[in-house]
């Protein structure tokens, strides 16, 4: 980076730095992961110069006939991937996908119906701060106070009761599998549309590590920089026929020109994610997973719905005298990086909350397996029970497993 180096060095140095704090730190953020350089160097192409509105054979500028092929690579193994007739590649983010699917089918006002925030659901499924809750009349199912699971008796019940033109399933924290089918008998019964939003689960459903919602549900949106492992962006997916609305409404409706460099990013990612190598990758996230869970959980941690059956898991702090903020603060002091998330009922305000969330596609993209789970239990025990240092051994797992 020596013509950045030279031009801008504030910028330059900001980068180093976080390229250091990236190698010398455990990132258990589930949000996150590394791409690969091949993905690195797609989006930091030439591509970034195209404006190149419309869509493949239909564009609104001159000069498209390479990213033509490229946005068309990346829509047709995408369809691969997932199985899926239909496939817009163009969103910016995974709310700007979400917010595609409702505008094209949905008018301000109408229902809808999706997880609630504190339950493990996200700002774009009817939070009151969010466009989604303030667009529309936002109605929020929540989980069991019991089991912390999703209790479909329930979300059955709230259907029936506010018939919503449109269900969302799918979360951001929420560590269970999601099943879509009685979504789907939900939804029927009450003539809603199904969304699933699987922004989390993209990698584990290509993988058939976790169920898909592919021929159940009506429409699917996703990022595809979670546990896919690409760059920053969104997708959403379905059956043909919503396929000309969809992409009216993305273009023109929601976004001008598609970052061209983003989506030759995306299908170097969706390349990546068909091979055998990849799936072998997801199915080590989820056992990652549940190595760190069962570890957590032999050191006396409390875990939301008692562990995980994904690449997530929700550690609730209020046996433990911490709130998440502290918790979080605590651990990236000594390279560990989380983030702090309310749990189900939390009394806490989502800036503080009562429980960490921890996620494990980051740190087996580097390699690390159950062994490596063991020992990043045994440190982030040291640390919030004991408040004792371990960034030596952080330093250690890291230099044995570095950021390729």
């Amino acid at each position: 980076m020596e013509n950045l180096k030279n031009v801008d060095s504030e910028v330059y140095q900001a980068i180093e730095k976080d390229n250091q704090r990236q190698n010398n730190s455990i990132n258990l953020i589930a949000s996150e992961n590394y791409t690969s350089l091949a993905i690195r160097e797609a989006c930091s192409s030439m591509m970034t110069n195209k404006y190149a509105e419309g869509y493949p054979g239909r564009r609104y500028y001159g000069g498209c006939e390479f990213v033509d092929i490229v946005e068309n690579l990346a829509i047709e193994r995408a369809k691969e991937l997932f199985g899926v007739e239909y496939v817009n590649v163009q969103p910016h983010s995974g709310t700007q996908a979400n917010m595609a699917v409702y505008i094209a089918f949905l008018k301000p006002g109408d229902t809808i119906m999706g997880m609630d925030l504190s339950c493990g659901g996200h700002l774009s499924h009817g939070s009151k701060v969010n466009f989604s809750g303030e667009i529309f009349n936002a109605v929020t199912y929540w989980v069991s106070p019991k089991t912390y699971e999703l209790d479909y008796d329930s979300i059955r019940a709230l259907a029936k009761r506010y018939e919503p033109r449109m269900i969302i399933c799918g979360a951001s924290a929420y560590p269970r599998i999601i099943d879509f089918n009685i979504f789907k008998k939900i939804a029927d019964e009450v003539d809603a549309i199904l969304v699933a939003d699987i922004a989390h689960i993209a990698g584990l459903i290509a993988s058939d590590v976790h169920p898909s919602p592919v021929g159940t549900c009506d429409l699917i949106t996703s990022t595809t920089h979670k546990t896919l492992r690409g760059p920053r962006g969104g997708m959403i997916m379905g059956k043909e026929e919503y396929g000309r609305l969809i992409d009216k409404t993305v273009f023109p409706g929601i976004q001008g020109g598609p970052l061209m460099h983003i989506i030759a990013g995306k299908a170097v990612c969706f390349k990546e994610a068909l091979s055998n190598e990849f799936r072998e990758y997801a199915k080590q996230i989820v056992k990652n997973a549940k190595a760190l869970a069962d570890c957590l959980l032999s050191f006396g941690f409390k875990l939301i719905t008692g562990g995980t059956d994904n690449h997530l898991l929700l550690i609730d702090l209020r046996d433990e005298g911490l709130v998440g903020r502290d918790a979080e603060k605590l651990l990236e002091q000594q390279g560990i990086i989380v983030n702090k998330n309310a749990v189900p009922y939390d009394s806490q305000p989502p800036t503080i909350t009562s429980g960490i969330r921890i996620g494990t596609p980051a740190v087996t993209t580097r390699g690390m397996k159950e062994d490596e789970m063991k020992e990043i239990a045994r440190m982030i025990n040291t640390v919030l029970r004991d408040k004792k240092d371990v960034k030596k051994d952080v330093l250690s797992l890291c230099q044995n497993f570095p950021v390729i």
